[in-house]
C-alpha cells in the first residue's frame, strides 16, 4: 500500500488531482485510530496528514483555537486544559473500544467521525463547535468555510457537513474550534434501587 505524507495544503491538493487522475480512491489518516471503525477501504493508497499537526492559533480570551488536521488531540487537550478551558462537546476517547493506545487519534479524525462522549446531550456534538475549516475538495481544489469568531456564517453552512463525513467530502487541513471554560467543580450522582 501507497502512504503518501503531506507536508502541507498543497501537498494534499497535489495528492488528490493525482488520485482523481489514476481513478484511485485515498484513505484519509492521522493516526489511524479509528480505522477499525466500518469496512475497511478499498484501495492501495493512504494520505498521512500526521504532518498537518501545529497549533496555527490559541486564542483563549476569544474561546477559540485554530489546528492543522493532524494535530495530536492529546497535545490539543493538554493545551486547553493549561489555560483551564474545555471542549464542550466531550471529545470521544475510542482507543479502550478499539484497542488502540490511548489519547491517540488526530483533531481531523475527531471532527470527520463525528464522535462526542456524554456532555454531547448538553452541549452538542463537535459539529455545533466548528466554526470554520480550511480543506481541499475531491478535484483538489482548496477551499475555505466559515471562520474564527461564532457568528459568522452568512448563506450555507458548510463546514458543518465535514463533521461526520469520514473524509468523503473533502480532505480537512486545518479547523477553528470553539473551546470553553471548565467548569469549576462536577458531581456524579449515583440513583440506586430505580426499576
Amino acid at each position: 500500500m501507497d502512504t503518501l505524507k503531506v507536508r502541507d495544503a498543497g501537498d494534499v491538493e497535489q495528492a488528490v488531482r493525482d488520485a482523481l487522475a489514476a481513478e484511485q480512491p485515498l484513505e484519509i489518516v492521522g493516526h489511524g485510530s479509528k480505522r477499525a471503525i466500518g469496512l475497511p477501504m478499498a484501495t492501495n493508497a493512504v494520505l498521512d496528514l500526521s504532518a498537518l499537526n501545529a497549533v496555527t492559533s490559541y486564542e483563549p480570551n476569544e474561546l477559540i483555537v485554530t489546528v492543522q488536521a493532524g494535530a495530536p488531540m492529546a497535545d490539543l487537550l493538554s493545551l486547553i486544559d493549561s489555560k483551564n478551558q474545555q471542549f464542550a462537546f466531550d471529545p470521544m476517547d475510542t482507543s479502550v473500544l478499539l484497542g488502540t493506545p490511548r489519547g491517540a487519534g488526530t483533531v481531523g479524525g475527531m471532527i470527520a467521525a463525528g464522535l462526542a462522549g456524554p456532555r454531547r446531550i448538553k452541549a452538542g456534538g463537535v459539529r455545533d463547535h466548528l466554526l470554520g475549516a480550511n480543506a481541499v475538495s475531491g478535484f483538489g481544489d482548496s477551499f475555505k468555510t466559515g471562520g474564527k469568531v461564532v457568528k459568522n456564517v452568512t448563506g450555507y453552512d458548510l463546514c458543518k457537513l465535514l463533521a461526520g463525513s469520514w473524509g468523503t467530502l473533502s480532505v480537512m487541513t486545518e479547523v477553528t474550534l470553539k473551546v470553553m471554560p471548565k467548569a469549576e467543580a462536577e458531581r456524579t450522582l449515583v440513583l440506586r434501587g430505580l426499576d
